[in-house]
């Protein structure tokens, strides 16, 4: 699904659709294409907009979850969005729990999607044996239950991320940031319709991760997708397509 990208200021995005906006937040090593099934089947009823997350392009002493949060608060700032439907993915999911924080009164719902900002179990503090594409290789491969998803572009866009200094010091620093900013005590103040979709084989944000989202949010529901590791809407598009529409559906959004 080719979207024209779209410049305004210092925000990158993709708009796709009308009606109430969608705000799709991807993950560190994700990308707009992560979403692609999702960003064409929501189009149909959502303005989706879909933000480049800056996490190549901060400072390295601002570069943040928290801080790439406040990218997205000034995004819908300047799109001049009153409130807005999120859906995010990993550390997407994490930017989402920060926005929905410190902007409750701007978020008509919050779906997450194997998201950090719990526990993670990521790459760690570092990335031993960048240097080796097979290692890399290995590492994406358990992103997914079918490690036939960790296709050589994909792990190429890796190799290249983790073995150039600037990016990798900025992934370090917001995965460390990530796993600082624990946000289970925040969870039951978030009143705001919450959908989470994980996947049952998700060994990255495990199984428990969801259940405890599930257990601290005030007004969540949990789904499940079998055979799933932690990029459902990669892994299951249409299931995972279904399973948030009917829900949407349910909760009278965007009816």
């Amino acid at each position: 699904m080719d979207a024209k990208i779209i410049q305004l200021g210092e925000y990158r995005y993709v708009e796709e659709g009308s009606g109430e906006p969608l705000v799709i937040l991807h993950g560190l090593f994700g990308a707009l294409s992560n979403f692609q099934e999702a960003r064409k089947h929501f189009s149909k009823k959502f303005r989706v907009l879909t933000p480049f997350l800056p996490i190549y392009e901060l400072p390295l002493r601002k570069t943040s979850a928290n801080n790439i949060a406040e990218h997205i608060k000034g995004f819908v700032d300047a799109l001049q969005l009153e409130k807005v439907h999120l859906l995010g993915n990993s550390l997407g999911g994490h930017v989402g729990l920060i926005f929905t924080k410190n902007n409750l009164d701007r978020v008509a719902s919050l779906t997450l999607t194997a998201s950090s900002g719990l526990y993670e179990n990521a790459f760690g503090n570092s990335f031993p044996r960048r240097e080796d594409k097979e290692y890399i290789r290995n590492k994406v491969a358990i992103t997914f239950f079918d490690p036939s998803w960790a296709t050589d572009e994909l792990v190429d866009e890796c190799f290249e991320a983790v073995n150039d200094r600037n990016k990798v010091l900025r992934i370090l620093s917001i995965a460390k940031s990530a796993i600082r900013h624990n946000m289970e005590k925040d969870l039951p103040d978030m009143n705001v319709p919450v959908c989470l979709i994980w996947g049952k084989n998700d060994i990255v944000t495990p199984p428990d991760v969801a259940e405890s989202f599930l257990k601290g949010f005030p007004d969540a529901d949990l789904f499940w997708i079998d055979k799933c590791g932690h990029a459902p809407m990669m892994e299951h598009p249409e299931e995972f397509n279904v399973i948030l529409d009917e829900w949407y559906t349910r909760r009278g959004i965007g009816n």
